[in-house]
C-alpha cells in the first residue's frame, strides 16, 4: 500500500471501526478513536510533502493495480502540483472538524464522527484518482456521508436541504457519466485520465464533452446560476458539515475543470472561456451584492463562498499562469477561511441557538478572545494583505488585468463588496454595546474552541505571509497544463 492509499484508507478504516461502536454510552471512547483517526490521517500526508519533487509536472506517488479487468478499470492513483495540496488540506480540515464537534454532538456520536472520517478519505480519493471510473466512484460516494450529516444532525428543514443537495449534485453527474463512457469508446477501451488528455477529438465532440463535464462541476463549485442549493444546505447543515462543505467539497468541482474539462477538451475550453468568465464575474459581483442583504450569518457566508469560488473559475479560464495558480491558491485559502467563518458562527450558535445577525451585538464585551479570532477571519474573508484570503484573489486580479483590463477591474470590485458585507456583519454582531441578555450571558471560548480557531488562524496567517511553499509545488504542473491547452487551436 502506497502513501496515497494510506491517506485515503486510514480515515475510512477508523470510520468503519467507529460504526461498530454503536451506543452513546461509549461516546468518550468514540471521540478519542475519532481524534486518533483524524491525526493519523493527517500524519500520513506529511511524507507526501517531504517526498514531493518540485519542478516536474509528472504524476508522483503513482499506484496502479487492475481492478475490473473486463472493462480495463484500474485502481490508479497519483498526484501532481495541481492536486497535491488538497490532500493535506482535506486531512487538516477533518481533524479540525472532529475537535470542533467534540462536546457539541451528543447523539449518535459514533455515526457523526465516522461520517466525517469516511468523507475525508473519499474526498482525498477524488483528488488522487487517475482512473475515470475510480474518480467517479469517489466523486459520487462523497454525497452519501454528507447527505447523512445534513439529514441527521441538521436544522429544522434538514430533510429538504439534504434532498436538494443530493438531487442537484447527482443530476449533474449523470451527464458526466455519459461523457466518461464516450471517452472510453474513443480511446479504444481505456479509462486512464492521462490517456484521455491526448485524444484527438473533433470540435463538436469537445463541445459536447465540455458541457457534460460542466453540468457536474459547475453545480459542485457552485457557479451562478446553479448555486441556489448552497445557501439552503449551509443553513440546515451542522457546523462541521458546513465547514467541510465549504472548505473541501466545493473544491471537487473546481478541480474537475482542471483535470477533465480543460485538458480533455482544450479547444472547447478556449471557445467557451467567455461564458465561464461571464458566469464567474456574475458570481463575483451579483452574488456579492446578494450577500450584503442577508440577515442570517450562515447565509451571508454561504453567498460569500459562491463569490470567492467565482474568483477560482475566473482564474482558470483566463489561461495564464498567474490566473490558474491564483485560482488554486484561492481554493486552498478559501478552505482555511470559510471553514473558520462557519466554525465561528457555530461557536455563537451553540451558546445562543440563533444565526440571525439581529440576535447579537457587542459580543466583543463578553467574548474578547473569540472576537479577536473572528476579526482575523473576517479580515481574511475581505482579502486583507497578510492573510491567506489576499494571495489568491490578488494573483487572479493580476492575471485578469493581463488578459483584459475590464475583466480585472470587475473582479477587483469584489474586494470592495467582500469587505462591505463581511465588515457589516462583524460590526453588527461583535462591536458596540451589549444589546440583549443572551449576549450579556455569553462565556468566552474554552480550550477546545481556542485550539480549533488557533489552528485555522495559524494556517491563514502562514499562507498569507509566506505563500511560496504552496505556489512552488503547483508552478510546473500549471505551466504544463497551459502549454497543453494552447497546443491545439480551433479549426
Amino acid at each position: 500500500m502506497g502513501l496515497l492509499s494510506l491517506a485515503i484508507w486510514t480515515p475510512i478504516a477508523f470510520g468503519v471501526v467507529l460504526l461498530a461502536l454503536g451506543r452513546d454510552d461509549q461516546a468518550r471512547a468514540v471521540r478519542w478513536i475519532a481524534l486518533i483517526g483524524a491525526i493519523a490521517g493527517l500524519l500520513v500526508t506529511i511524507p507526501l510533502y517531504t517526498g514531493f519533487q518540485i519542478g516536474t509536472s509528472a504524476m508522483q506517488f503513482v499506484e496502479k493495480v487492475s481492478w475490473i479487468e473486463r472493462f480495463n478499470v484500474h485502481y490508479h492513483l497519483g498526484v501532481d502540483g495541481i492536486s497535491f495540496w488538497f490532500i493535506p488540506l482535506t486531512a487538516f480540515i477533518n481533524l479540525v472538524v472532529v475537535i470542533a464537534g467534540w462536546e457539541v454532538i451528543t447523539t449518535r456520536v459514533n455515526q457523526y464522527m465516522a461520517a466525517f472520517l469516511i468523507l475525508s478519505g473519499l474526498m482525498i480519493g477524488v483528488f488522487a484518482s487517475l482512473d475515470a471510473i475510480l474518480f467517479y466512484v469517489f466523486f459520487e460516494a462523497t454525497l452519501i456521508p454528507m447527505y447523512l450529516i445534513i439529514g441527521i444532525w441538521g436544522g429544522p428543514n434538514k430533510i429538504y436541504a439534504a434532498f436538494k443537495f443530493f438531487l442537484y449534485t447527482l443530476l449533474g453527474s449523470l451527464l458526466t457519466l455519459v461523457a466518461l463512457i464516450f471517452l472510453y469508446t474513443k480511446s479504444g477501451g481505456s479509462f486512464d485520465i492521462l490517456t484521455w488528455h491526448k485524444l484527438p477529438l473533433s470540435s463538436t465532440a469537445q463541445t459536447l464533452i465540455f458541457f457534460a463535464f460542466f453540468a457536474a462541476f459547475a453545480v459542485k463549485v457552485p457557479m451562478w446560476p446553479v448555486h441556489t442549493w448552497l445557501p439552503d444546505v449551509h443553513v440546515e447543515a451542522p457546523t462541521g458539515g458546513s465547514a467541510v462543505l465549504a472548505a473541501i467539497m466545493l473544491k471537487l468541482g473546481a478541480y474537475g475543470f482542471l483535470r477533465f474539462s480543460m485538458p480533455i477538451a482544450p479547444d472547447a475550453a478556449r471557445e467557451f472561456a467567455w461564458l465561464m468568465i461571464a458566469l464567474s464575474l456574475i458570481a463575483v459581483v451579483y452574488v456579492g451584492l446578494v450577500a450584503m442583504v442577508q440577515q442570517d450569518m450562515k447565509k451571508l457566508v454561504a453567498y460569500s463562498s459562491v463569490a470567492h469560488m467565482g474568483f477560482v473559475t475566473l482564474g482558470f479560464f483566463i489561461f495564464n499562469p498567474l490566473g490558474v495558480s491564483g485560482g488554486l491558491v484561492q481554493m486552498i485559502a478559501h478552505g482555511f477561511v470559510s471553514g473558520a467563518m462557519f466554525l465561528c458562527i457555530g461557536v455563537l450558535y451553540d451558546r445562543v441557538h440563533s444565526r440571525e445577525i439581529a440576535s447579537y451585538g457587542g459580543v466583543v464585551n463578553t467574548m474578547p478572545r473569540f472576537a479577536a479570532f473572528a476579526l482575523l477571519f473576517a479580515m481574511a474573508n475581505c482579502g486583507l494583505p497578510g492573510t491567506a484570503g489576499f494571495v489568491g484573489e490578488w494573483m487572479v486580479i493580476l492575471g485578469a488585468v493581463k488578459a483584459n483590463f475590464w475583466v480585472g477591474f470587475l473582479a477587483a470590485t469584489a474586494l470592495i463588496f467582500g469587505a462591505a458585507y463581511t465588515l457589516w456583519m462583524f460590526k453588527r454582531v461583535y462591536l458596540g454595546p451589549v444589546t440583549n441578555d443572551d449576549v450579556r450571558g455569553l462565556t468566552d471560548i474554552n480550550g477546545r474552541e481556542f485550539l480549533v480557531l488557533a489552528l485555522l488562524g495559524a494556517a491563514t496567517l502562514y499562507m498569507g505571509v509566506y505563500p511560496k511553499p504552496f505556489t512552488d509545488v503547483m508552478d510546473a504542473s500549471v505551466l504544463d497544463l497551459l502549454k497543453h491547452v494552447a497546443a491545439t487551436k480551433l479549426n
